[in-house]
């Protein structure tokens, strides 16, 4: 077993592990480990886009700050949603300046779009494939930084605390040191010890235990599941996020998204039989929240007995669909749907998922 020392260990390669690390190696030697290929992750797939306030003359943080509390039902915590609100502006001219793309109109001005639960068109987006966009823009600043050593197909296997070194932890023990982490390499099929004064969790949810996820494959709960080993205290886990709109496709995990955005352009949700629904459970209709649209969908579907209910993006201009969402748009002509003329069949399925880890 072969023993390396860094200041930082960071668990996974999505946007969370990506900008860590760039911040964490302006101050210290950074070790980044991914299980799969380095742009695997959840990023790597979202399509709408971020919510940003960069219109002060329409938008407002407190507006911003209100709709995502609605859009919450209230369990947020309200000082944590200001600082996401506020500090979004300034995250998102680094990424710019990182070399991130984001669509802009003729006029130069950037092209905001409306996802549901958003009073105001807010969304920063890079076509249909935004996260993929900043995942590229990331990696590119992570390969040029010489602090940063980067390790892809090696698996973490456990933390590395005071249960390494003889003493019992349960539970109840008050403070859980980490020294860093064991990995497995994939590839030589090795174990290494890797050694930090810091370690961070940044690896995702638990996508794949659902039947129907947007979740990559690699999304099994690994940095939970070692967190638990560990004893360490699990923070915001109480909550697993539904997206309404994924691709009905049976054959198909995980599933593909059809991003809000579509909703936003002005696309509807209806019923097999063609009759819309959303008026008989929100008044925001098919712009209200996740939450309630993916309970509306499934009360729906139960209620009829069907499969899946339908997205009526045919109100939408072809020209529109192919500028900004020509992946979605690809993907449906490859099942035979054509968005501009048909239907999109459409479920809830579980979506990206962000926990806090920490060890005390």
């Amino acid at each position: 077993m072969t023993q390396h020392t860094f200041d930082y260990v960071i668990i996974g390669s999505g946007i969370a592990g990506l900008s860590l690390a760039i911040k964490a190696a302006q101050t210290g030697s950074v070790c980044l480990i991914t299980k799969a290929d380095a742009d695997e992750s959840n990023t790597k797939y979202a399509q709408g886009g971020i919510a940003v306030v960069s219109n002060l003359l329409n938008d407002s943080f407190d507006k911003h700050v209100q709709d995502t509390m609605i859009a919450g039902d209230f369990a947020n915590n309200e000082q944590i949603v200001r600082i996401v609100v506020q500090e979004a502006p300034e995250r998102m001219r680094e990424m710019i300046e990182w070399g991130a793309n984001f669509d802009k109109t003729k006029d130069g001005n950037y092209d905001l779009a409306r996802e549901g639960g958003h009073s105001e068109s807010r969304i920063l987006h890079h076509k249909d494939i935004t996260g993929f966009e900043m995942e590229k823009t990331l990696l590119t600043q992570i390969h040029q930084h010489k602090n940063i050593t980067f390790w892809t197909h090696t698996f973490a296997i456990d933390l590395i605390t005071q249960h390494h070194l003889g003493q019992v932890i349960t539970k109840q023990t008050p403070n859980v040191d980490c020294y860093g982490v064991y990995v497995l390499n994939a590839k030589t099929r090795k174990i290494d010890t890797i050694l930090a004064k810091i370690t961070v969790l940044a690896t995702g949810g638990a996508g794949q235990v659902y039947a129907s996820t947007t979740n990559p494959t690699i999304a099994t709960g690994d940095g939970i599941a070692m967190a638990y080993r560990a004893k360490a205290k699990v923070e915001n886990m109480e909550y697993i996020q539904f997206h309404p709109t994924s691709l009905y496709n049976p054959k198909e995990n995980p599933s593909f998204l059809i991003s809000e955005a579509v909703r936003g352009a002005g696309a509807t949700l209806k019923t097999q039989d063609g009759n819309a629904f959303m008026q008989n459970y929100d008044a925001r209709l098919s712009l209200a929240p996740r939450d309630i649209v993916a309970r509306a969908i499934d009360s729906e579907m139960k209620r009829r007995g069907d499969d899946f209910v339908y997205l009526d993006a045919t109100k939408i201009e072809k020209e529109y669909i192919l500028n900004h969402f020509p992946n979605i748009d690809t993907k449906c002509k490859s099942l035979g749907i054509d968005m501009s003329k048909d239907f999109i069949p459409v479920v809830p399925a579980q979506h990206y998922m962000v926990g806090g880890i920490k060890v005390n």
